[in-house]
């Protein structure tokens, strides 16, 4: 399908052919939740940690003798009943990461482009570059198309001055084309992607 191409003065600079193996297929939510959840299950710290009975300071002797008191016999002072015990079942440090298919996380990303282009909400852009590296420069022209809240992928290798310019830009993110993933693109309320991202894109998940 033929989508049009502009720049970054919002003026129109031909089209380009958006591959229907890639921009067009079928929005399935259920494969994006899959796939966000992969990538924040791999983002997630695990450190968290409570203590076992070995790890708590405290004196190894019986309590009180076993027989004879009247109590409930006891072993250890440093049991989950007392005060300053241990935890039972406590959280340990652990990785969340699970594994999910290549072909899944493939499609998702698909899914991700295709979901974008259906809700109109991908632009494709001529060339991402700033000369001058000025945030207020690029803010300005960016405000003027109407982006808050953008992703923009680039080629392999992003423009220097554009990415410096855009660091300081409340709600835009840029990004080389292999580091385009679901969540990021999910995340921004509009998709750009310059040219030489579509080529590389389309080469990459057809």
């Amino acid at each position: 399908m033929k989508h049009d191409v502009i720049t970054l003065d919002n003026q129109p600079a031909g089209d380009v052919e958006l591959d229907d193996a890639v921009f067009g297929v079928e929005v399935r939510t259920d494969i994006l939740h899959r796939v966000v959840r992969w990538q924040m299950a791999r983002l997630q710290a695990g450190t968290h940690k409570t203590k076992g009975i070995s790890e708590i300071s405290g004196t190894t002797a019986k309590p009180f003798k076993q027989k004879g008191t009247g109590r409930a016999r006891q072993g250890s002072r440093r049991a989950t009943q007392f005060r300053g015990g241990q935890t039972v079942f406590g959280p340990v440090v652990r990785s969340h990461a699970h594994e999910l298919p290549k072909k899944v996380r493939k499609l998702g990303l698909k899914t991700a482009l295709a979901a974008k282009l259906a809700e109109n909400k991908l632009v494709v852009l001529d060339t991402a570059a700033s000369d001058s590296a000025k945030t207020k420069d690029l803010a300005a022209r960016l405000s003027a198309l109407g982006w808050t809240s953008a992703l923009v992928i680039d080629g392999p290798e992003v423009n220097e001055g554009f990415a410096r310019a855009a660091r300081n830009i409340i709600g835009i993110d840029v990004l080389p084309q292999q580091g385009a993933n679901v969540r990021d693109i999910l995340r921004r309320d509009t998709l750009v992607l310059t040219k030489d991202a579509v080529a590389h894109l389309q080469e990459r998940l057809k």
